[in-house]
């Protein structure tokens, strides 16, 4: 069966172009109703117009959809809460949210300043943080719920020169974490999504990447499952070139350790404690405790 959207409304933001366009193009087509947020500013963050989103909802109406333009810098807390308040005023209901704004201001450690540090993390993090807490109620109230954050390999695995993105995108994987917890009981289900394509964000690797197989439409299948009736929670789905991986935070069976040696055991049973062998992965933050009081118990009781 056909996944189809009818009768949801999604907001999806930085959809003015490359990733974001394809998650609208392709809601709208499965019969949501989509708000197109984009800023319209370069890929650093500077300037901003509405041409860009305008020119999607142009593109979606043309082909009988439904959509409206909004302009809302994702760090502006009242302007998003007026974005989504229009949706609402229009629609009545907000089902979906795809946070997928984001900039780029890569610089080594060394070289960056804090000012871009903050600036990339603000956008990225705080820019997530603003548009769910503004859809929150709404989805609670309405025992419905779908987020998306997009995070990244280099979040998830590190990338040379990218340390404000890296870890902006990681801490979106421990926001979909949280929330996903606290959203389940009014079924807001929060995951994570971390592409690989060519976008405006990537365009100075291009001579290393074979574009060909790397359009943004090739994500965007993932994505849908990520914000359908049957999606999951907890996920962080890697997509690109047609390809769909999981990725997972882990942890090991480790070891007990304790005394006036304790150091010195660490470091001489690190590669015990780092087996990978019977790793499992936490059902939420409290299982690391249990697990380090259990190993402590059957310690002291063996």
């Amino acid at each position: 069966m056909a996944m189809r959207f009818d009768g949801r409304v999604a907001i999806v933001t930085g959809a003015g172009g490359g990733l974001g366009r394809e998650h609208a193009l392709a809601l709208a087509q499965r019969g949501a109703r989509v708000v197109v947020n984009d800023l319209g500013g370069a890929r650093d963050g500077s300037g901003g117009s509405a041409t860009a989103a305008e020119a999607v909802v142009a593109e979606i109406e043309a082909a009988g959809g439904e959509a409206m333009a909004n302009a809302a810098s994702v760090t502006d807390f009242a302007a998003v809460q007026s974005m989504v308040d229009a949706a609402m005023s229009r629609w009545g209901r907000v089902d979906i949210l795809v946070n997928n704004a984001g900039v780029l201001r890569d610089k080594t450690f060394a070289k960056m300043e804090l000012e871009d540090f903050r600036f990339v993390v603000d956008v990225h993090l705080m820019g997530a943080v603003n548009c769910t807490k503004a859809v929150w109620d709404h989805m609670r109230e309405a025992n419905f719920g779908r987020i998306v954050m997009t995070t990244s390999s280099s979040g998830l695995y590190g990338n040379f020169g990218q340390s404000n993105y890296g870890a902006a995108k990681m801490a979106l994987v421990g926001l979909m974490q949280t929330l996903s917890i606290e959203g389940a009981k009014n079924d807001i289900r929060v995951n994570c999504l971390a592409p690989t394509a060519h976008t405006r964000m990537t365009e100075d690797l291009g001579a290393r990447l074979p574009l060909d197989l790397l359009e943004p439409e090739m994500v965007t299948p993932g994505l849908l499952h990520l914000v359908s009736e049957d999606a999951p929670s907890r996920c962080i789905l890697a997509a690109g070139a047609g390809g769909f991986e999981r990725a997972y935070i882990t942890l090991t069976k480790g070891a007990w350790i304790a005394g006036e040696d304790a150091p010195e055991q660490v470091a001489a049973r690190f590669a015990e404690i780092s087996d990978r062998s019977g790793e499992i992965v936490p059902e939420m933050g409290a299982a690391q405790g249990m697990v380090e009081l259990t190993k402590a118990q059957t310690a002291h009781n063996g």
